[in-house]
């Protein structure tokens, strides 16, 4: 499985997102908007926005945050088939 995180260092909701991956041992590759100009024009070409974080899971863009709910725990669980213990 391949895993793209579109992020920024001011992003704490990207934090959660990269602390959950590390916890449960998923690799990924961190791409940084604030970095790169032509990542943040992709997130906006995928999504219409500027939302981070981004996940690209083996192609497929998700965004793993909602506002009022936080990291969609549940959703990621079954998106990179980690069993809920």
């Amino acid at each position: 499985m391949k895993v793209q995180v579109y992020t920024a260092a001011w992003c704490r909701d990207c934090r959660v997102a990269k602390q959950f991956l590390d916890a449960h041992g998923i690799a990924y590759s961190e791409i940084n908007v604030d970095d790169d100009p032509a990542a943040s024009a992709e997130v906006m070409r995928h999504v219409g926005k500027r939302a981070i974080p981004q996940l690209v899971i083996d192609g497929e863009w998700f965004q793993p945050y909602k506002p009022g709910r936080g990291l969609l725990y549940d959703e990621l669980h079954m998106r990179l088939g980690i069993p809920r213990s």
